[in-house]
Parts: structure tokens; sequence; C-alpha cells
């Protein structure tokens, strides 16, 4: 089922694997075009133009935007006993985790009566985005909010597509979700003109104001990356979300069950979901071949599921040495990685470049998607060579505080001046020989 790419004997240079591996790929420029006068309509008539673009796309028009505090806590009212232990256990390792992360100001002293002091201050107002197409993600809201609010947001919104089904509301589960974690602002609203509304706000039908936000974060499709592309001079991002990934390195070790259900499990997500396989033992590849195509006509997406197995994001890489695997690892950045060698914990610290690293069997993505503590908004298409996931420190900004004395700014003019004139910029100098004169 997965298509396969032969490396042993061969060390291609990183700019050749980064061409030869299999990735997704999501024409974000394609949907801008689409999305941006979209966009504009919003930034000049607000609400009514959000709700005729939702009742476009999504066939429905909530009687308006914001959710009624009294429907949140009727959602978790409702929401099935099962559900909502699953969620506050949830919750609950991912605020211990996130409780770790939280930064403290630092104040160095550069020269006597001369400071530069570091200090964090969170963002004042988030909209968390939790998609509602193909699959409901309350786990979202979590991965979402959690971090926010460890970082002391003070002001956050929710919005989720709405959903005939339920009158125009989005998902109870997520608004149970919502109100589990005390946020009592959720908008009926999804797509780019979620992202729109968020940047731009407006008043709703009731006459309500809805307040615009300072940075939009959470996973949607290439609509809601389109508009988060556009506006981002307007309100800051997270990142541009594409397809989700994983990626499972692998050796002769690795029981081929444990690895066809994990690939299984990031391509039910959509057909554009990448699974591949790095591994050293070409009997390994044969073994999850075969599971595969045992398991995947018994899953509920089976054909989603085929889709994304079988698409060119998907694959099978076989490499002559684990080294060599981890230099193909490396080269993909993906956004899960799976380590399922012997001695897992080993290679895995060898790895430098992945969203999140799942170690040894017990590890697997699910558990990262769900219950583990750990974040699961994280970087695709390649960008965990550079970025991270979502994480405590997205919603802060450090603030640099200087502070001199007479003294200690007269003892560093010489060496200001010189470089103002070295780049000539002499008023840069004069500012300071000025306060001399």
């Amino acid at each position: 089922m997965l298509s396969r790419i032969d490396l042993r004997g061969r060390e291609p240079s990183v700019g050749e694997l980064r061409t030869r591996l299999p990735r997704a790929g999501m024409d974000v420029e394609h949907a801008l075009p689409a999305v941006r006068p979209l966009l504009e309509d919003i930034a000049e008539r607000g609400v009514a133009a959000a709700l005729e673009h939702t009742e476009r796309f999504d066939s429905v028009r909530p009687e308006r935007v914001r959710v009624p505090d009294e429907e949140l806590h009727e959602a978790l009212r409702g929401l099935d006993p099962s559900i909502r232990t699953a969620l506050e256990e949830s919750v609950s390792r991912a605020r211990k985790v996130h409780a770790e992360q939280r930064r403290t100001d630092v104040t160095t002293e550069v020269a006597p009566g001369g400071t530069v002091t570091e200090r964090w201050v969170p963002v004042s107002r988030v909209g968390l985005y939790a998609p509602g197409g193909l699959a409901v993600y309350p786990s979202s809201v979590v991965m979402n909010v959690v971090p926010a609010q460890a970082a002391g947001v003070e002001s956050l919104v929710v919005c989720s597509p709405p959903q005939a089904e339920f009158g125009g509301r989005p998902h109870p589960t997520i608004l149970a979700a919502a109100a589990l974690l005390g946020v009592d602002e959720v908008w009926a609203v999804g797509g780019a003109q979620a992202v729109g509304l968020l940047a731009y706000g407006g008043v709703d039908t009731d006459g309500r104001e809805l307040l615009p936000v300072d940075m939009v974060t959470g996973p949607g499709n290439v609509y809601v990356t389109a508009a988060k592309r556009q506006l981002r001079n307007i309100v800051g991002i997270d990142a541009e979300a594409g397809p989700t990934e994983i990626a499972v390195l692998a050796d002769e070790t690795a029981d081929p069950v444990h690895v066809a259900t994990d690939l299984i499990s990031q391509a039910e997500h959509d057909t554009l979901a990448a699974s591949v396989l790095v591994t050293t033992s070409i009997e390994l590849a044969d073994a999850v071949d075969e599971r595969l195509a045992e398991r995947v006509p018994a899953t509920k997406h089976t054909e989603r599921i085929r889709a994304a197995l079988t698409g060119e994001q998907s694959g099978c890489v076989l490499t002559s040495s684990l080294a060599d695997g981890v230099r193909v690892v490396d080269a993909y950045a993906a956004e899960h990685l799976e380590v399922q060698t012997a001695d897992a914990s080993r290679v895995a610290a060898e790895v430098r470049n992945a969203g999140a690293i799942f170690v040894g069997p017990y590890a697997p993505v699910s558990l990262g998607d769900y219950c583990a503590g750990s974040n699961h908004v994280l970087p695709t298409g390649g960008c965990a060579r550079h970025s991270s996931g979502l994480s405590v420190q997205s919603f802060l900004r450090g603030i640099h505080v200087v502070d001199y004395s007479r003294q200690a700014l007269r003892d560093v003019t010489s060496q200001v001046v010189a470089l103002s004139e070295a780049e000539d910029l002499p008023a840069h100098g004069e500012a300071v020989t000025a306060r001399f004169e």
C-alpha cells in the first residue's frame, strides 16, 4: 500500500532528501484570490458579511455569532460522562506540562548603573480556532486554551463552525470543552470568515460588541490558513498549518501491528494526511504492508485512509542504517515522529527536527493527541526545522526594559558615537552627547 523509496547504499544530500521525500501539498496561494474579497467584505460589513459567507459555505446561518453563556453550561451538563472524564484528564495533564513553561522576568546588570530587564507580557486577547469539518475536535480546544491560560492571556474567544444539526451552534462537545475550561466566549463561525471576524471584530445581531483579537491560533483547512497569511500584518498567528503528518523511524525490533495502526491513525484525519515509514528492515516494511492491507478495509473511514496512504505524501523509505534513518527524519522534520527501535531513547536523542517525538512502543501519536500532556498543535510541512509547537511561549512577548543612570550612559558614550559614525548615522551619537553638553 505504501510506495517505496530505496536509499540503501546511498547517502543523499539534505537538499536531495527534501525534494525526494513524500510531502503533502497545500497551495495556499491558490486559495488567496478567493479569500481576499471575503476578508475585505468582513472588514467593511462585519458580522453581516461573516454570517452571509457562513450560510454560503456551511449551509446554515446562526441567529447571532456569540453563543449564549447558558448554552455552554447546558452543553457541559449534557456531556457524556465518559467524555467529560477523558477531557478532564486531558486538561489536567496539559496544565501540569504547560505550567512549567511559564517564563520569569530576568534583570541583567550590564554595567554599574545600567540594567536590561526582559519582561514577559502575555498577549491581551486571543482567538482560538477549533475545526469542525470532517470531525469534531474538543481536544483542539484544550490544546489552544490551556497554554493561553497558563501564559496569563486575559481574554479568550473560541471559534468553531456552526452546525445545521445543532441549530447553527458549534458542536455541543466543543461548547462543553470551552465551558469545562472556563471560557465563556464562543463564536459560531468557521473558515476564513472566522479569522476575518476575529481580526476586525464587529457588532453581533443582538447589538453586543464582538471585540477584535491580537492573535489567532489553531489549525484549519487551506482557506483558514490563507486567511491567517493574509491578515498576519493585522493579527499575530501561530503558524500556517498544513495537512497532518506522522513519520515512524523503525528497525527490525518494531512490531508491525503497532507501526501499521499508528500510520492508519494519522491517515484517518484527511485524504492529504501524510504517513511515512523510515526503516532499516525490508522485512518490517513488508510486514507493515501486510498489516495495512488487513486493517484498512476494517476501519470506519476506509476510503479516506486508503486515499491518504496511497497518496504521494505517504510512503516507506528504506535506509542502510539507523544513522541514515535519523538523517532522513531530520530532513523530513515531521509534525509527529515515532521512534520504534532498539534503544529508542538514545536514537530519539539524536533527532533534531520534529514537532514532537514519541519514544518506544508505548508512546503512540494518538496519546499525544489527547492525554500525554504535550501539545498537539505542531509545525507541519517541514517547519519543525525552525519552529516549535504551540506552548505558553506562543502567547508571551519579551519586552526589554533598559534603565541606565547618567554615569552609566556617560561611560559608554564614546562607543555609541563611534558606532553611529561607522554607520553614517551621526544624529544617533548626538542624541547621547547632547545630554552632557
